[in-house]
């Protein structure tokens, strides 16, 4: 029996945070034909902002890390609202960018949006491997320390 990504959130221990309204002018989710994007997701939890601060000052590349992590598993709970609750619909991750707002001679941008990319792997398995791109940034909104976006193939 093949597992759905739901098995895997379960064995993972992963519980999807609830999703909140745009901030701003834009929708947090867009669908064209099979690609649906996802508007940039910061590091929040529940409501509640998190790893406010900027990398390699107030935060470490560690919690940016952990930060990247909490912005992914957004992504994947904004796909599951938009997609009724059936994320294997997911055909695969396409594109995944990852801002971080650090200070000038930064240059782990890379090992901190592995936090993104290393769990989109461990949810959707081979469908979660992405093209990527990392970017260091001088502000973000809010002032957090990463914030995420991606795209998506889904199943027709």
């Amino acid at each position: 029996m093949t597992k759905t990504v739901r098995d895997r959130l379960h064995e993972l221990g992963i519980k999807l945070p609830a999703v909140g309204s745009p901030t701003a002018s834009y929708v947090p989710i867009k669908r064209h034909g099979s690609t649906i994007l996802v508007s940039g997701q910061i590091p929040k939890l529940d409501g509640s902002i998190q790893f406010v601060g900027k990398v390699g000052d107030t935060i470490s590349a560690e919690e940016a890390n952990q930060a990247a992590r909490l912005c992914a598993l957004n992504v994947v709970a904004q796909l599951d609202a938009a997609l009724d609750g059936d994320l294997d619909l997911i055909a695969g991750c396409l594109r995944l960018r990852g801002f971080v707002n650090a200070v000038p001679d930064f240059g782990g941008h890379a090992a901190v949006i592995n936090g993104a990319s290393d769990l989109l792997v461990e949810i959707f398995g081979d469908e979660g491997g992405h093209t990527r791109t990392a970017i260091g940034v001088g502000s973000l909104p809010h002032g957090v320390a990463v914030e995420v976006d991606a795209d998506f193939e889904i199943r027709a």
